[in-house]
């Protein structure tokens, strides 16, 4: 009776600790498709104020983008000292720039945009200041503010002007308190990772899986930076699979199907005793 006891307390544990991680990888894809459809929108959206805003470019102090009730805005606002939005840009979830609206209205800021503007202002005062944040040659690194609930903060990530090449890491994440007052900055990864792909074509030299590695710090699973990279750039690549291997954990991104596997290295490792046998 004490076994049976023993072996019900030992499942009840393993399923709780099994739905805590199946939460938290939950939360991470849904982050990170949070951050694509903000880069998403900044992509395309900047494409469309260059093609038919010229006439309002030299008033431009900087953009940034948001999804609302199912659609997807980028705002480019002045370098007023009490900025006004010269331009939106409405995408719906297919990011096709051809069905996008651009409304070139000069309105002022709702509540929810004047938040994403101020913690986008105040991350973008720290990358220039503080010596935490690193630039590379052929690189950018590009503000996402996201107000989620009562959280507060703002993605940095690094895109390239190369082509053929996947940067991963040299990524940061800023929180902010309820007054938007700084709480924290971090270095998400601690390097710079490219990762190559050959041209879409037939004569391309795409492998269907690729991989790169976390450190201690950067933690065993896959993140939000990981992710939405690999959905900006898989529909450029034939990548079918990439592989993140942390500690104790090792995360399957299926580029494919958008999915997340996450399996624990020591059970990953006993199959692949297991298959070589």
């Amino acid at each position: 009776m004490k076994n049976v006891v023993l072996l019900t307390l030992f499942l009840i544990t393993q399923s709780f600790v099994y739905a805590q991680k199946n939460k938290q990888e939950e939360a991470i894809v849904k982050e990170g498709t949070r951050l694509y459809q903000s880069e998403m929108a900044s992509w395309y959206g900047t494409d469309i104020f260059m093609a038919e805003g010229a006439d309002q470019r030299n008033k431009t102090g900087g953009y940034f983008s948001y999804s609302s009730e199912g659609t997807h805005k980028c705002i480019f606002f002045s370098t007023e000292e009490n900025p006004s939005v010269l331009a939106t840009i409405i995408f719906d979830d297919t990011f096709n720039p051809q069905k996008a609206n651009l409304d070139k209205t000069t309105r002022k800021f709702t509540k929810y945009e004047k938040t994403l503007y101020d913690l986008r202002k105040k991350a973008l005062n720290e990358l220039q200041t503080d010596t935490l944040f690193k630039m590379y040659q052929n690189t950018s690194l590009n503000l996402i503010p996201i107000v989620q609930g009562k959280e507060k903060k703002v993605y940095i990530l690094t895109g390239t002007s190369l082509q053929n090449v996947v940067f991963f890491g040299n990524d940061y994440l800023i929180t902010f308190d309820s007054k938007n007052n700084i709480k924290s900055k971090k270095k998400l990864h601690l390097n710079l990772i490219p990762v190559e792909y050959g041209e879409n074509d037939s004569e391309g030299t795409d492998t269907g899986e690729t991989m790169h590695t976390h450190s201690v710090q950067t933690g065993d699973l896959i993140t939000p930076t990981d992710i939405c990279t690999l959905m900006l750039y898989q529909n450029l690549t034939r990548w079918k699979t990439h592989i993140v291997i942390g500690e104790k954990s090792i995360s399957f991104w299926n580029c494919e199907t958008n999915t997340l596997a996450v399996v624990p290295k020591d059970v990953f490792e006993k199959i692949n005793d297991y298959q070589d046998k």
